[in-house]
């Protein structure tokens, strides 16, 4: 399956389907309805793509996009990783996650940070902590605990 996947920076004409995958993931699906409560529509995220304020990477397998990570040009936020379930365990999201810190570290930030549930029992507890990211001890206003990262 590895050799069907490709990893490219995303483009605004993959939001559309960037929406659709964040409300069919395992945990913390959104809908397309509360992201547009929050701001967040295609054409706001489609523009952040193109001004280059959001960086992007999204992985395809057969020419459909599976998963993508996005994060913050100006804060070094990772804003979002997501999967299709089905495609859980295989090393993609580590992948995207890995490919976005990179393109931010690039551009000079020391330091990347995002927001993650803080449920030892929910699967992104302990992805990022296996992956080397931390806690700052502090939450979010979405109760969300802040993990950093720092380059090796």
């Amino acid at each position: 399956m590895h050799s069907q996947l490709e990893y490219r920076i995303a483009v605004p004409a993959d939001v559309a389907e960037c929406i659709r995958i964040r409300g069919l993931t395992r945990e913390n699906a959104i809908s397309a309805e509360r992201l547009a409560s929050m701001g967040i529509t295609q054409a706001s995220w489609a523009e952040s793509v193109q001004d280059g304020s959001l960086p992007g990477v999204v992985c395809t397998f057969e020419g459909h996009i599976i998963g993508y990570c996005f994060g913050e040009r100006d804060t070094g936020e990772i804003v979002v990783l997501a999967l299709l379930p089905q495609h859980e365990g295989k090393g993609i999201g580590r992948m995207l996650l890995s490919r976005v810190s990179r393109v931010l570290f690039g551009q000079g930030h020391r330091r990347l940070f995002l927001g993650c549930s803080a449920d030892p029992e929910s699967r992104s507890f302990g992805f990022y902590r296996h992956l080397g990211w931390r806690s700052t001890g502090t939450f979010d206003a979405n109760e969300d605990e802040i993990l950093e990262f720092f380059p090796a």
